[in-house]
């Protein structure tokens, strides 16, 4: 399963990336709201440090300024990939953007038929929100599920996502579902590697060591 960090913070970025284990980077308008910079400078920012796959979303809500929008943040990188909302005209720019070789991340997905549709129209990604579902009292990765599913069902290549992640678990679920990718935010990457056992054996260790040197 591939890592990206959901984050449009470049401090998070780098030290994410230090970690070696960063396959790319997703972003919103929230995230880059944050930041209090120009987006398109922020997101070339962000290009310069990690080479995988750097999500950036549109604001257009029509698809013909959603197709305008994307090849205008095209131009900032090769790698960037264009976040178009599970709607139906998100729909139309999405099969438009893939005739013309662009990828997409379809993002803010809640349904099974939001994944579907999507992909027949060319997705190069999904992104099911996990945790806005759970918010609402329903199980969200029970939609992750059914994605794989039916993608598997019919051999479809569109990459799930699986976004919307508020904890470790969430990340453990995913990977073992087979979601293709987990976004993830970094507060959620800096808990996954920490556990009470290793750090008490780590504590062991190093005193059991210091009191075979103090007896040499």
């Amino acid at each position: 399963m591939k890592l990206f960090i959901d984050t449009a913070n470049l401090e998070e970025i780098k030290k994410a990336n230090s970690y070696g284990v960063l396959d790319g980077v997703t972003t919103n308008p929230t995230l880059l709201s944050r930041e209090k910079s120009e987006p398109m400078a922020q997101l070339k920012k962000i290009a310069e440090i990690v080479k995988g796959p750097i999500s950036a979303e549109i604001i257009g809500l029509e698809s013909g300024k959603m197709v305008e929008e994307a090849r205008k943040l095209s131009e900032i990188s090769s790698n960037i990939v264009i976040k178009i909302p599970c709607t139906t005209e998100g729909l139309k720019a999405t099969s438009m953007l893939s005739r013309a070789g662009v990828k997409t991340n379809l993002t803010l997905c809640f349904s099974s038929s939001q994944a579907l549709l999507v992909a027949k129209a060319g997705a190069t990604y999904i992104s099911p929100f996990v945790g806005r579902l759970d918010d609402i009292s329903l199980e969200g990765m029970n939609l992750v599920r059914d994605i794989r599913l039916i993608y598997d069902n019919y051999g479809i290549g569109t990459q799930i996502i699986t976004a919307s992640i508020r904890h470790p678990l969430h990340f453990l679920e995913a990977a073992r579902i087979g979601s293709d990718v987990a976004t993830v935010p970094f507060s959620v990457i800096d808990k996954l590697m920490k556990h009470p056992l290793t750090d008490i054996g780590i504590e062991r260790f190093t005193q059991d060591w210091k009191k075979l040197q103090d007896n040499l």
